[in-house]
C-alpha cells in the first residue's frame, strides 16, 4: 500500500475504500472486504449519512465492533446532503447528520467529515463556523469539502483562518482518467485541468471518487453499446474512447487490465491524491488493488489524457 499525507489526521492509504454498497443485511460482503483491504495495508474508509439510507455507516460500525479495529482506520463520512427540498449546509442539518452518523458508526469520533455538496448561495462563514464547534467538541478531527469548487474552498479556508478556525484540509471531487462531460448527478464537482493545476500548486490533497469511472474501463462499454444511459451520458464522447484505447494500448505492454492502468493514472497525478474504489466481489477488489503496482512516467500520464502524441 502507498500513503499520503493529510493535515491533521497523518497517512491515509492511497486507495480508499468506498463503503457506499454495505449493508448490514450483507455482512458477509462488507467484512470479507474490509478485512481485506486492513489486511493489504488499506486504513481509509469513506462513507457518508444518505448512503443506503444509514446501512453502509451501521455495517462499518458492526465490523467496528466485531474487530475492535478503530485505532487502524481513518473514517470519512459526509454529511449535509441535499434533499428533495434542496440544499441543506445549515447548521442544523451538518448537527443531525453527524449526530446520526457517529452514533450508527458507533464512535466518539469522525477522523475527516466532509460537507458533501456545497450552497453557494450561502456565506462561507457561517458554514465554517458551524464546523468548527464540532472539531472544538471532538465529535471531528479534521475538515474536508466534497463536490465544493477550488475557489470556495479558498474562501472558505481563508475566513478559517482570519478567525482562527480549522479550515478544509481535502478535497473529494472526481478525478479519472475519463472526463466527465457532465455531472453525473446533481451538484457534482469533476476536476479538470484548471482544477488540477491548483492541487499541484497548492499541494491541497485530493480524494477522488469514481475514480475509475463507473466502469467505463473494464470492457463492457463500446460507442455502439447503449444500454446504460448514464454512462452514455456522462462517458460517451471521442476523447474518452481514445483514452480507452491507449489505456487498453498502455496495459498490454505492462501487462496489466486497462482498468489499473486508469486507477494508476488517478494514483500518480502530481499532487496528493487518493482514490476511493468501490468493489462488491473479491475479484473486484483483487483487481483495482493491482493498480497499486503499476508505474506510469509523467510523459504516459500525459499521453494517456490526450496531452501528448508521444510518452
Amino acid at each position: 500500500m502507498r500513503y499520503a499525507d493529510v493535515e491533521g489526521i497523518g497517512p491515509c492509504s492511497q486507495l480508499v475504500l468506498g463503503t457506499m454498497a454495505f449493508s448490514p443485511d450483507n455482512m458477509d460482503q462488507a467484512r470479507t472486504l474490509l478485512d481485506a483491504f486492513v489486511d493489504l495495508g488499506g486504513n481509509t474508509l469513506d462513507t457518508a449519512h444518505v448512503y443506503g439510507g444509514g446501512r453502509s455507516e451501521r455495517a462499518i460500525g458492526r465490523w467496528l465492533q466485531e474487530r475492535g479495529h478503530r485505532d487502524r482506520v481513518v473514517i470519512i463520512t459526509k454529511g449535509a446532503h441535499p434533499d428533495r427540498s434542496g440544499p441543506r449546509v445549515t447548521p442544523e442539518a451538518i448537527a443531525g447528520d453527524l449526530g446520526q452518523s457517529l452514533e450508527r458508526l458507533g464512535v466518539d469520533t469522525v477522523d475527516i467529515y466532509m460537507l458533501h455538496r456545497d450552497d453557494p448561495r450561502l456565506p462561507v462563514g457561517g458554514i465554517m463556523e458551524a464546523l468548527a464547534e464540532h472539531v472544538r467538541a471532538g465529535r471531528v478531527r479534521a475538515l474536508g469539502a466534497s463536490n465544493w469548487t477550488t475557489g470556495r474552498i479558498e474562501e472558505a479556508n481563508a475566513y478559517a483562518a482570519a478567525h482562527g478556525l480549522p479550515g478544509f484540509v481535502c478535497s473529494s471531487p472526481n478525478l479519472s482518467l475519463a472526463v466527465a462531460r457532465e455531472p453525473r448527478w446533481r451538484g457534482c464537482i469533476s476536476a479538470g485541468a484548471e482544477e488540477r493545476a491548483w492541487h499541484e500548486r497548492t499541494g491541497f490533497p485530493l480524494f477522488s471518487w469514481s475514480s475509475q469511472a463507473g466502469g467505463f474501463f473494464t470492457g463492457r462499454y463500446s460507442p455502439e453499446e447503449t444500454d446504460d444511459p448514464e454512462m452514455v451520458r456522462v462517458y460517451y464522447t471521442p476523447e474518452n474512447w481514445e483514452r480507452l484505447r491507449r489505456a487498453e494500448e498502455l496495459g498490454r505492454e505492462k501487462g496489466v487490465h486497462a482498468t489499473q492502468i486508469a486507477l494508476a493514472y488517478v494514483l500518480h497525478q502530481p499532487f496528493p491524491c487518493l482514490a476511493l474504489f468501490g468493489p462488491l466481489t473479491t475479484l473486484e477488489f483483487r483487481s483495482s488493488v493491482q493498480g497499486l503496482d503499476v508505474r506510469l512516467t509523467p510523459g504516459e500520464v500525459r499521453w494517456l489524457n490526450l496531452e501528448s502524441e508521444g510518452r
